[in-house]
């Protein structure tokens, strides 16, 4: 299973950079010219997994950055004053809620009234 907290990938980059170190100790005594030791195949593989593991914390260190600007938006908006809205809401409170049937009952009623 694959790590993905921060501190794990930090101990797995330290891990990786110690055996890299190791294994260029090992062959700087066996006296190695420089173009072999970057082609031995166990070193390149050392540097393939620490790009890889730097590569995991630069996407873990976005998603933290990220998490902080979401909660730093979330404590603005919040400590935002609340704007009131006015509009359809506001005015339907204000005038008596009657259905268009009662409306037109209504006007029935007032036109038989002044005839």
């Amino acid at each position: 299973m694959v790590s993905k907290g921060k501190e794990e990938r930090l101990a797995q980059r330290r891990y990786w950079e110690d055996q890299l170190k190791q294994r260029l100790s090992e062959l700087n005594d066996k006296g190695l010219a420089s173009d072999k030791v970057t082609k031995d195949t166990t070193v390149r593989k050392l540097r393939a997994k620490i790009r890889e593991t730097d590569e995991r914390l630069k996407v873990i260190e976005t998603k933290d950055q990220k998490v902080v600007e979401m909660a730093k938006a979330k404590a603005e908006k919040l400590a935002a004053p609340k704007v009131k809205k006015s509009g359809k809401k506001k005015a339907a409170e204000d005038k008596p809620a009657e259905s268009k049937r009662q409306q037109k009952k209504k006007k029935k009623k007032e036109s038989k009234d002044k005839a």
